[in-house]
């Protein structure tokens, strides 16, 4: 089945995700028993996590009207505190989804966010967009573990919490049959991203991780590759602005909790300590306990597809580079030790063993501005690498591509006769609404389809690595049968998290 959906190319989803209604069949909902839902009835859905990016993901499906929101959740009750990346875009685009223009999100008048706004926004939408429906209000939680009990009936759940609360979430809706939606990554640690995995190929849930949909197509530089384009491929490098949002050197000093955060619930498994707006909202990416990096936040969206391409598996080795900070100790400067964040800038080698026909392959990510050096055919052109993209590299000659392997141009090595295709324009959005249909079907109809978790298992191990050998500052051997690491004492410890009271996979 994972072979088979890898074979699957982007060109081909729009035309999957037009086509899968039709092969919806009247089937009784008690007929296909817990775990499939009727393809005569809505897939009724609760929606976790009311921060920005969780309301603009919310907005397209609401739209879709085989899929009914019936609850919401988030930790914080109002709109308060919330950052974006401008300040007007998601107000204007709420009013023109649920059709009100005086829409307020309330809270600091500032950005929406927070589970009042959720509730207000769904049922302004249902309100207003189908009021034959006649729908009952949509319910509003605090805390996810008493939505996951109090909402039996519920099919699916959408989690679009901090990556440190992705993991746990998914393990406790899958343990209760729901389908699963969810945001990168699986987890933010490598041991709980594997116990998701092996849930998922144990359960009927169906689960569909978003970036899958913004994958590009490596079709075209396959085709270069195994024409022998660029002789043996060696080489593939990955670089990204991230991170677009303030990283921290120090631990911040303690806030007071704003009015409506329940800052205990907010942390979820992580350990107790002091309340700082520099933990929350789109800053939780850059700390360890409650993000995953760079990586985790864009290298989903550009590596799956290479990862099923090229066959990658597990990396024996993990090398990272990675900038440090310098401070003052009185007359004294001193470098911070720092296992709390991430670097403001790195770049990770992993050496990944001969697959097949495949020989070994090095995989380089670069985030934070660094980048692999320019290629002599482009500096002879007094050309630079872009902003954010892909390059591979083989014995003979480069293919750089655009970072989602979009675009991709052979810049050196034999000619094959094989033009370029025409540039792709899609957008995220656009593609992630597309989705929808092809989880509605696979919800219906009880067949998993691309996209789902197991097949983004071993890129949840490369994320996480990639943490571990950044936190560690030490060159990594990974041994993938013990799931441990081997020269690196007390480096373990990082693969896993110490979970508090409430929060233990086995019993939430």
């Amino acid at each position: 089945m994972e072979n088979d959906h890898s074979k699957i190319h982007r060109r081909e989803f729009v035309g999957m995700a037009a086509t899968s209604a039709l092969a919806f069949t009247i089937v009784p909902r008690h007929v296909l028993g817990r775990g499939h839902v009727a393809p005569s009835d809505k897939i009724t859905l609760a929606y976790i996590g009311m921060g920005t990016q969780g309301i603009r993901e919310l907005l397209p499906l609401l739209k879709n009207e085989q899929i009914q929101v019936v609850a919401v959740c988030d930790p914080n009750k109002d709109a308060t505190g919330y950052k974006d990346w401008n300040k007007s875009g998601s107000l204007t685009d709420i009013r023109k989804t649920i059709n009100d223009p005086n829409w307020t999100s309330g809270g600091d008048n500032m950005v929406p966010g927070g589970r009042d706004n959720g509730k207000s926004i769904v049922d302004s939408f249902y309100r207003n967009m189908h009021p034959d429906w006649n729908m009952k209000g949509c319910r509003a939680y605090e805390d996810a573990r008493e939505l996951l009990e109090k909402e039996k009936d519920v099919d699916a759940v959408k989690i679009m919490t901090p990556d440190h609360l992705h993991g746990i979430l998914a393990l406790a809706a899958i343990k209760r049959g729901k389908h699963v939606l969810m945001h990168k990554p699986v987890s933010n640690r490598l041991l709980e991203g594997k116990r998701v995995i092996a849930a998922c190929k144990n359960s009927k849930s169906i689960t569909h991780l978003i970036p899958w949909d913004s994958n590009g197509s490596m079709e075209t530089v396959m085709t270069w590759i195994n024409a022998g384009a660029i002789g043996t491929l060696t080489e593939v490098h990955n670089w990204t602005n991230r991170p677009v949002w303030p990283q921290y050197s120090i631990i911040p000093a303690e806030e007071p909790i704003p009015a409506g955060l329940n800052w205990d619930l907010w942390l979820g498994p992580e350990a107790m300590r002091p309340y700082s707006s520099q933990y929350t909202n789109m800053v939780f990416r850059g700390w360890y306990d409650f993000g995953g990096g760079s990586m985790a936040d864009m290298g989903h969206y550009s590596l799956w597809t290479v990862f099923n391409a090229l066959q990658l598996t597990t990396p024996h080795t993990i090398m990272p580079h990675l900038s440090h900070v310098v401070a003052m100790n009185g007359v004294v400067p001193h470098q911070i030790e720092n296992d709390f964040s991430f670097p403001f800038a790195s770049t990770v080698r992993f050496k990944y063993p001969a697959n097949g026909k495949r020989g070994p392959v090095d995989l380089c990510w670069y985030d934070g501005g660094m980048q692999p050096p320019v290629p002599p055919e482009l500096m002879e052109q007094n050309k630079e690498l872009p902003a954010e993209g892909m390059m591979f590299a083989g014995t003979e000659g480069n293919i750089l591509t655009g970072f989602n392997v979009q675009n991709p141009q052979l810049i050196s090595g034999k000619k094959t006769g094989m033009e370029a295709p025409k540039a792709d324009t899609r957008n995220q959005v656009d593609l992630t609404s597309a989705a929808l249909p092809l989880f509605v079907n696979a919800c219906k109809t009880g067949t998993q389809y691309p996209g789902n978790f197991f097949e983004a298992e071993h890129l949840t191990e490369a994320v996480n690595l990639y943490s571990v050998a950044l936190r560690t500052g030490k060159l990594l051997k990974y041994d993938a049968v013990s799931q441990q690491i081997t020269n690196v004492p007390g480096a373990d410890k990082y693969l896993n998290r110490e979970y508090r009271s409430g929060w233990d996979p086995a019993t939430i």
